[in-house]
């Protein structure tokens, strides 16, 4: 069973490459990327940090559980 990575809101790119086994510069590059797809549906982003929910969403299909 998948386990919730951080009950932080944010992730940094350390964390993301620990997470998908990828290098830091590669990691950069990946928040990067889910930051620029955040930005074009005009959500406001942290640079060098991504939603830990749309990281989640993104790599493993998760979807959110509203209460």
């Amino acid at each position: 069973m998948y386990e919730k990575i951080s009950t932080k809101s944010f992730l940094n790119a350390e964390e993301v490459a620990k997470n998908l086994g990828v290098s830091k510069p590669h990691a950069y590059k990946v928040v990067r990327q889910l930051n620029d797809e955040l930005e074009s549906k005009g959500f406001i982003t942290i640079s060098g940090r991504v939603s830990t929910k749309y990281f989640e969403e993104r790599f493993y299909g998760m979807e959110s559980k509203t209460m």
